[in-house]
């Protein structure tokens, strides 16, 4: 999990969650760049996988970054009992412990430079993107997609 963020003076960022066996890319507009606003779209995200988060979301890895600070509400289960997941951090600047999220994060600066301001980037535009990703056909999976991959992953989960 990473955040790609903007122009310096623009409040909202991106959040992108890379799923690490089929590189499914999930993201997320953030109206601020804030722990508060992590914890909201991970709430939504088990909301949406129900009980099958636990499986497809069994550890999370993110960097030091203070939108990462409330780790015990990342982890804690807003559905049931217990902890939904368990988060990792890196190390300090290595951002390598990350590597498929970082090649992710480059294929979303194709369709929005640096410094670009994402507060006036509608959520369609964001879910274009993701889209795009997750139907790129990628050589290590000999030419599949990252989407017809987890579909089968899902498939799988009982």
């Amino acid at each position: 999990m990473d955040t790609v963020k903007g122009k310096r003076t623009s409040r909202s960022s991106l959040l992108v969650l890379t799923e690490r066996k089929t590189r499914e890319e999930l993201i997320y507009k953030l109206e601020e760049n804030c722990a508060e606003a992590v914890v909201q779209v991970i709430d939504a995200l088990e909301e949406q996988f129900k009980e099958k988060f636990k499986d497809v979301f069994k550890s999370i890895t993110c960097d030091n970054g203070t939108e990462f600070s409330f780790g015990d509400l990342i982890e804690k289960s807003k559905l049931n009992e217990g902890n939904r997941t368990s988060l990792y951090y890196c190390h300090p600047y290595s951002s390598f412990e990350r590597g498929s999220n970082e090649v992710d994060n480059k294929m979303i600066r194709r369709h929005i430079p640096k410094y670009t301001c994402f507060d006036n980037k509608l959520v369609e535009d964001i879910k274009g993107i993701e889209t795009w990703i997750n139907n790129y056909p990628r050589k290590m999976f000999e030419y599949k997609s990252s989407l017809e991959l987890f579909a089968l992953e899902m498939a799988n989960i009982p």
